[in-house]
C-alpha cells in the first residue's frame, strides 16, 4: 500500500510540474484540430486550465471528437442504399409525383423532405399505420404482443436494459422464440447496458440469442466513450412492426420507480414500410457493433424478398408502393444522426419545421437545451405570432441539466411562449408538433448532447390524424401541469439563480 501511494504522489507530482505543457498540448488539439462550435472551444479551455489535472481528465473521458471518423460508412451497404435514395428525389423534384401521394403529403413541406432523403437517406415511405403509446404498462404489452406473434426475426435496441422485472417479462418470450427457429438479436449501449450483469447476457447467448454491445467498457465500468452515447430504441419484428420512441427497458419505465412516481413517455408502434427503414438503421449498428453484415441476406428487408430487393436496388416502382397495396396513408422518414455524420440531421429537422410553423409549435422534452439556431428560430416564431409551447419535467434525473432547462425555459417566456411544468410524475417524452400537420417523435432530447453527441432515431410524421392525435395527448397533459408566468420566474430565489447560471455556462458539455 505504500508503494501504491507513493507512486500515486510521484504521478501527481509529475503531472502538476508538467501542467502547463500538457493543458498547452490539449489546447492545441482542442482549437487546431478538431472542428466543433466557439462556445464548446472556450468551455473545455476554461475547464483545462481552472480545473487542473482533473480537466484533462474529463476531456478525455468526454471530449473526444468523433467526427472526422466515419465508423459506419460501410460502402457496400452505402451504395446499395443510395440508388432508392436518388430514386425518390428525382420523383420529387420533378412534381412527378403519384396522384395518391398528393393530399397526405403537403408540398409545404417538399423542402424538408428533400433535405432528410439527400443528408441522411431517409425515404419517404407512406403504407404505414401508427399506434401511440403514452404509458410505459401498454407500450410494453404491444410489444410483448408483437413478440409473440413474430415467425423470422426479432431485433432489438435500447439504450438502457436494466436487469429487473420487466427485461423478466420479456426474456421469456424470446426463449421461446429461439426454441421455434426464429431469430432473436438484442443490441445494448454499453453505458445503458452497465447495469446488466455479464452473466445474464451470457446466458442468453448460450441459450441462442445473439447480444452486441455498442462501445462496451473496457474495465468494470470504466468506458472512455462515454460521451457517445447509442440512444436510440428501437424494435423491429419480422421486418414490417417496428417500435420508436422514448421507453428503455427498466422499472421506472412502467412507473415502479418511487423516486420519479408515473412516467410520462412517448411511442410510436408503426406497421408497414416505415419498419424497413428502422430495420437498415439497426443493421447498420449492428454490423458496427458486431461485424455481422445483415445486408448480405434479402430476408431480413421486407416480409416480401421480391418487393425488397426492388427496394434495395433502386428501382422507382420499390420507392412508391403500388396504389393497391397501400392500406393506410401515414407518410413518415426515418430519421438518424450521431456523432460520425457530418450534420445533425435531427436538429436540422426541427430547425426546418419550425420554420414553417405558421400557427403553432407544440414541444415536449425532458432536457431542453438548444443550441443558438434552435432557440433563436423558436424566440422568431413566438415573436412571429406562432404559439410556442413548451413542456418540460418538475423534476430532474440530471441536476445541472435540468438547472439548465430552467434557464433556456424561463428566457422564452420573454419572447411570448408558453412554458408548462409536468407535476404528475417524470417528463420524459421526446417530440414536437407543427400546425397540426406535422410531427416528430423518437428519442432525441432538445438540447445539445442529442443534436451532436448522441446517436439517435426520430420518426417525421406528415400526417394530420396522427398529428392530431398526439396534440391531443399534449392537450390531456395539460391539466396535469403548472404553467410559468414571467412574473413567478422573476420571482426565483438567489440560490436558483445561481445554479441556472453555473449550468448554463456548463450547457455546452452536459
Amino acid at each position: 500500500m505504500e508503494l501504491i501511494w507513493s507512486t500515486v504522489l510521484t504521478v501527481w507530482g509529475w503531472l502538476l510540474d508538467h501542467l502547463l505543457y500538457i493543458n498547452l498540448a490539449f489546447s492545441i488539439i482542442i482549437i487546431f484540430f478538431q472542428r466543433r462550435d466557439p462556445r464548446s472551444v472556450w468551455t473545455w479551455l476554461l475547464a483545462l486550465y481552472f480545473i487542473p489535472v482533473f480537466g484533462i481528465v474529463f476531456y478525455l473521458l468526454f471530449g473526444q471528437d468523433m467526427k472526422k471518423s466515419r465508423m459506419f460508412r460501410v460502402k457496400e451497404v452505402s451504395d446499395r442504399l443510395n440508388l432508392p435514395v436518388k430514386s425518390q428525389e428525382d420523383i420529387i423534384r420533378s412534381d412527378d409525383m403519384p396522384e395518391e401521394m398528393m393530399d397526405p403529403m403537403s408540398r409545404d413541406f417538399k423542402s424538408l423532405i428533400i433535405y432528410n432523403l439527400e443528408t441522411s437517406g431517409s425515404v419517404l415511405t407512406v403504407n404505414n399505420q401508427v399506434q401511440i403509446y403514452t404509458d410505459g404498462q401498454a407500450k410494453f404489452e404491444a410489444l410483448r404482443n408483437a413478440l409473440r406473434q413474430a415467425h423470422r426475426f426479432i431485433h432489438i435496441q435500447y439504450y438502457i436494459i436494466k436487469n429487473d422485472e420487466l427485461f423478466d417479462s420479456i426474456v421469456p418470450i424470446l426463449l421461446d422464440k429461439v426454441r421455434e427457429g426464429v431469430e432473436v438479436r438484442i443490441l445494448c449501449d454499453g453505458m445503458g447496458g452497465r447495469f446488466m450483469p455479464k452473466k445474464r447476457w451470457d446466458q442468453m447467448r448460450s441459450a441462442g440469442i445473439k447480444v452486441g454491445v455498442f462501445f462496451p467498457p473496457f474495465l468494470g465500468w470504466l468506458n472512455l466513450r462515454v460521451n457517445y452515447r447509442n440512444h436510440r430504441k428501437i424494435v423491429v419484428v419480422d421486418g414490417n412492426t417496428g417500435f420508436v420512441g422514448g421507453f428503455n427497458i427498466g422499472r421506472e419505465y412502467i412507473s415502479r420507480d418511487p423516486k420519479f412516481g408515473y412516467w410520462r413517455d412517448t411511442h410510436l408502434e408503426i406497421k408497414g414500410e416505415a419498419a424497413i427503414s428502422l430495420q437498415i438503421r439497426f443493421a447498420l449498428d449492428w454490423n458496427y457493433v458486431t461485424g455481422e453484415n445483415l445486408f448480405k441476406e434479402i430476408r431480413y428487408f421486407g416480409e416480401e424478398a421480391e418487393y425488397a430487393r426492388r427496394r434495395l436496388n433502386g428501382q422507382i416502382h420499390a420507392v412508391w408502393p403500388d396504389p393497391d397495396h397501400v392500406n393506410e396513408m401515414v407518410c413518415m422518414q426515418i430519421i438518424t444522426s450521431g456523432p460520425d455524420t457530418r450534420e445533425p440531421h435531427i436538429r436540422n429537422n426541427y430547425l426546418e419545421l419550425f420554420h414553417k410553423a405558421k400557427h403553432h409549435i407544440y414541444i415536449q422534452t425532458p432536457y431542453f437545451i438548444p443550441d443558438d439556431a434552435i432557440f433563436s428560430s423558436l424566440k422568431i416564431a413566438a415573436l412571429s405570432g406562432v404559439d410556442v409551447r413548451l413542456m418540460i419535467p418538475c423534476k430532474p434525473d440530471h441536476p445541472f441539466v435540468y438547472w439548465a432547462t430552467c434557464s433556456y425555459a424561463g428566457e422564452l417566456l420573454d419572447y411570448g411562449a408558453r412554458v408548462y411544468v409536468y407535476e404528475n410524475g417524470f417528463l420524459h417524452s421526446k417530440g414536437i408538433m407543427i400546425d397540426g400537420r406535422v410531427s416528430c417523435y423518437g428519442t432525441a432530447n432538445m438540447d445539445i448532447r442529442s443534436f451532436e453527441l448522441n446517436f439517435e432515431v426520430n420518426a417525421t410524421i406528415y400526417d394530420e390524424e396522427v398529428t392530431g392525435q398526439l396534440e391531443e395527448a399534449f392537450m390531456n397533459d395539460l391539466p396535469h401541469c403548472r404553467e410559468i408566468t414571467k412574473e413567478e420566474y422573476a420571482e426565483r430565489n438567489m440560490w436558483m439563480r445561481i445554479k441556472e447560471q453555473s449550468s448554463r455556462l456548463l450547457s455546452p458539455l452536459l
